[in-house]
C-alpha cells in the first residue's frame, strides 16, 4: 500500500487549526483520486487533536474519496467505544492493557486483539513565573517537595543549590496543579513517583494527589502561573507560551526541554513485558540518566485491530496509519500540534506493526 504523502501547503494547514465548530473531514477537500476510499471513524484521545486535525486533512487532500472522522472525546471514551465495536481506531493517552488487547473486540476479528501504536509524544513541562528569575533547574526530588507543599519558599536552601548562580526571592511559593482528571496530571505524577518516590510518596494518577491550587485543564494552568506572582505549574509544552520552562536533572547534567529530548527518552525505554511483538506499549523509564534524555512526556497512541472483521476496513486503517507514522506526518504535528516526532528507531518499529495489520 502507497503511504499518503504531503499534498497540501502550510497555508492550507493553518486553516485547518484557525477553524473551529466545522467537522475536520469537511475541510479542505482535496480533488485526488488517491488509493485510499471509505470512511474511518476514531475517538479518543483530546491529547491528539490537534494532531489529527492536521494528519486527517492532509490524508484526504491526498484521497478525495476518503474520510476520517475523529472525535476528541476523552481517552477512557475511546478505549471504550473501540472495545464495544463503535469505531475503527481509538486515540488513548494509556495503552490497552494486555488482557483488554488480547481480549474479544468488537470490530476486530475473533481471536485476533489489538495493537498499541505510539504514535504521539507529546512533551510536558514544568513552568514558572518567578520575580527576577529566568532559568531554573530542578531535580525530580525537589520539584516533588515543591508540589506537596513540603518546600514553600523559593529561597529555600533546596532550590538554592540546584541554582547557584541565580538570586531566588524570598518568596512563598504557589503551586498550581490540574483540577481535572487528566493524562498530563497521570504522566507528571508518574515522573515524580518513579524519579522520586521517597519525596512524592504517592503513586501515579489522573487526579492531582495534594492541595493547593487548582485550576482546569492545561490552559487553566497555563493562565493561572502568567497571572499569578512566584508561581509554578505543569502543562503541555506546546502551551508554556512566554512562560520560563524549567531544566529537569538527569543523571549529572541539567536537560533543557527540546522535541528530541523526549522523543528519546520513548526510544530509550524498554516495552512493557508480557505482549505481543506487534504490541508496542511503552514502560516510560523515567529514571534514565543517558545524555540528551528528557524524562516529562505523555506517549498517546493509536489502538487498532491487529485482523478487522471486514478488509475494506484493514486497508483504510493500514493506509491511514503509514501516513499519520511517516516522517512527513510527524513533522506537521511537530510544527501545527507542538509535539515530538518519532525517532527513527521507534517510527521504523511502529511502521512495521502498521503493515501487519489485515
Amino acid at each position: 500500500m502507497d503511504t499518503p504523502r504531503r499534498l497540501i501547503s502550510a497555508l492550507a494547514v493553518t486553516a485547518v487549526l484557525a477553524t473551529s465548530g466545522c467537522a475536520v473531514n469537511e475541510l479542505n477537500r482535496g480533488d485526488s483520486d488517491g488509493p485510499l476510499a471509505g470512511t474511518l471513524d476514531g475517538a479518543g484521545s483530546s491529547a491528539q487533536s490537534a494532531a489529527q486535525e492536521v494528519w486527517i486533512a492532509e490524508a484526504q487532500n491526498a484521497n478525495g474519496r476518503l474520510t476520517v472522522n475523529y472525535e476528541p472525546s476523552g481517552s477512557g471514551a475511546g478505549r471504550e467505544a473501540f472495545i464495544a465495536g463503535g469505531l475503527d481506531f481509538a486515540g488513548s493517552d494509556s495503552a490497552l492493557t494486555a488482557a483488554e488487547a488480547e481480549a474479544g473486540l468488537g470490530a476486530c476479528a475473533p481471536g485476533s486483539g489489538a495493537i498499541n501504536l505510539p504514535l504521539y509524544i507529546s512533551p510536558l513541562v514544568i513552568i514558572v513565573n518567578i520575580e527576577g528569575v529566568d532559568a531554573l533547574n530542578l531535580d525530580a526530588a525537589t520539584a516533588a517537595l515543591i508540589f506537596r507543599g513540603e518546600i514553600r519558599e523559593w529561597d529555600d536552601p533546596r532550590i538554592q543549590e540546584l541554582n547557584p548562580d541565580v538570586t531566588m526571592p524570598s518568596a512563598t511559593i504557589t503551586a498550581v496543579h490540574r483540577s481535572d482528571a487528566s493524562g498530563t496530571t497521570k504522566n507528571f505524577t508518574d515522573y515524580l513517583a518513579q524519579a522520586a518516590p521517597d519525596e512524592w510518596q504517592a503513586d501515579a494518577a489522573d487526579a492531582f494527589p495534594y492541595g493547593g491550587e487548582s485550576a482546569q485543564g492545561n490552559s487553566g494552568v497555563v493562565n493561572a502561573v502568567t497571572n499569578g506572582r512566584n508561581t509554578i505549574g505543569y502543562a503541555d509544552a506546546s502551551r508554556a507560551g512566554d512562560l520560563t520552562i524549567v531544566s529537569l536533572k538527569v543523571g549529572d547534567e541539567f536537560v533543557a526541554y527540546t522535541r528530541e529530548a523526549a522523543a528519546a527518552v520513548v526510544e530509550a525505554s524498554p516495552l512493557e513485558e508480557g505482549r505481543a511483538p506487534d504490541d508496542l506499549a511503552i514502560r516510560l523509564d523515567r529514571t534514565l540518566t543517558v545524555p540528551g534524555t528528557y524524562p516529562l512526556v505523555l506517549v498517546s497512541y493509536v489502538i487498532a485491530c491487529r485482523e478487522y472483521l471486514d478488509p475494506a476496513d484493514a486497508e483504510l486503517v493500514r493506509g491511514y496509519l503509514s501516513w499519520v507514522a511517516s516522517p512527513e506526518a510527524q513533522e506537521i504535528a511537530a510544527e501545527f500540534a507542538g509535539s515530538a516526532p518519532l525517532s527513527p528507531g521507534l517510527a521504523e518499529r511502529v511502521l512495521a506493526a502498521i503493515e501487519g495489520i489485515r
